[in-house]
Formats: C-alpha cells, sequence, structure tokens
C-alpha cells in the first residue's frame, strides 16, 4: 500500500501586482496555516517519508514551513518543475516515477490540477482542494508504477477553516 497526501500551497500574496505568478510569496496568514496543517499531519500519524513539490515561491514556502512539524520523518524533499501548472497526465508521470522505498508521499501543488488529480485518484468525489487543503489517500499498490484511477481510499480530508473530517 502507498499513501499519498495532497495539500495545496498555503494562501498567496496579491500584494504586488508586478510580479509573474511563479513568484507570488505566502501571506501572513498562509506562514500561519502550513505549520498548522503539518501538526494535523502529524495527529493522525501521516508521516510522509517524501516531500514532493512545485517549485513556484508560494509552495516552496508552503513546504518549508511544513518540514519542521513533520518530526524528522521527511527524509528527501524535491521541488519539482512538472508539478507547477501541469496537467492530470503529467502529475500522474511524476507520481509513476516515485522510488518505491517511499510508502509515505506529500505532494505540494496547485490547482485545479491538484483537485483534478484527486478525483482522477479517489473512489469518491473530492470538492475543490483549498489553499493549504488536504486530502489523503491509500492507493491500493505496492508500486508506485501501479497507480489507477478512481481506486484510491479517502483517509482523511482537511482545510485550514474547518474541522477535519476523520475517514
Amino acid at each position: 500500500m502507498k499513501n499519498l497526501t495532497l495539500m495545496r500551497h498555503a494562501k498567496s500574496s496579491w500584494k504586488d501586482p508586478g510580479l509573474k505568478d511563479f513568484d507570488r510569496p505566502l501571506k501572513k496568514r498562509g506562514r500561519e496555516n502550513a505549520p498548522v496543517m503539518a501538526r494535523r499531519l502529524t495527529r493522525r500519524h501521516s508521516l510522509p517519508q517524501l516531500i514532493l513539490s512545485s517549485p513556484a515561491v508560494r509552495a516552496r514556502q508552503t513546504s518549508e514551513r511544513v518540514i519542521p512539524e513533520l518530526g524528522g520523518s521527511v527524509q528527501s524533499v524535491i521541488y519539482e518543475p512538472l508539478l507547477y501548472q501541469r496537467d492530470v497526465d503529467t502529475l500522474l508521470n511524476v507520481i509513476r516515477k516515485i522510488d518505491d522505498r517511499f510508502s509515505d508521499v506529500l505532494l505540494i501543488g496547485h490547482n485545479p490540477e491538484l483537485t483534478a488529480l484527486a478525483n482522477f485518484l479517489a473512489s469518491q468525489e473530492i470538492n475543490e482542494i483549498v489553499t493549504c487543503g488536504l486530502v489523503s489517500l491509500r492507493l491500493p499498490v505496492e508500486s508506485w508504477q501501479h497507480i489507477q484511477a478512481h481506486s484510491g481510499t479517502v483517509l482523511f480530508e482537511d482545510s485550514p477553516k474547518g474541522p477535519d473530517k476523520m475517514k
């Protein structure tokens, strides 16, 4: 079994309209929410060994605030350019190339692609993943190469503003 948790980057700032989308940083609320959501992951005993993150500034800053809260479980962090503004097929190709020694992975990315990926993988419909929101899936495979559409069981969904839902 593999566990994949999808996390949308935390709330970003639109303060500087001259910045390219890729370069937008987190706003204060985003900087505060990211560690809170990471602590919720640890409370659920969801301890990723690998973090795959978009290299966009807001996603990178989210991962940097998440890592210290995960109790040392993270063995590797990869900032993967293919996770920035790509389609579901591209995201799936990235996931299928994950080293099988990692059984628990946190992927930090962007919408609408992240919600589309969740709906592709989950056996139930997932509403929009909000900023800093989480969807954790159990995938019934021994190798990341073998993930299939609609085969994932939703373990939990969570968001900064709402109560976390235990499945």
